[in-house]
């Protein structure tokens, strides 16, 4: 289950649960979709994966249960802004090479 964290890790602008700028990588590290594409170059500063628009979990029950208000959004913040020139020394070799092959 995606824990759907409230605020980008880097600038800490807020992306509540159906937020289109919300972006993930595999490890649920969340950022906004700016800071992805101007200071990440979608590169993750914790493990070097890609990005991917984070789902949105359905705010009604339409079926099963499965839904917003049985599995709510996390309220934790992990507010840990990156340092732009060591990431992008780090990015350097990752940001050219396809998701599929990190």
């Amino acid at each position: 289950m995606l824990e759907l964290r409230p605020t980008c890790e880097h600038c800490n602008k807020a992306l509540p649960p159906a937020s289109l700028e919300a972006r993930i990588c595999s490890f649920e590290c969340t950022f906004c979709a700016t800071c992805v594409d101007t200071v990440l170059g979608n590169v993750c500063p914790n493990c070097g994966g890609a990005f991917t628009p984070r789902p949105i979990r359905p705010a009604a029950n339409w079926k099963g249960d499965n839904h917003l208000g049985k599995y709510p959004a996390s309220d934790r913040v992990r507010h840990r802004p990156v340092n732009a020139a060591a990431h992008a020394a780090f990015a350097l070799a990752l940001r050219d090479l396809p998701a599929e092959r990190r």
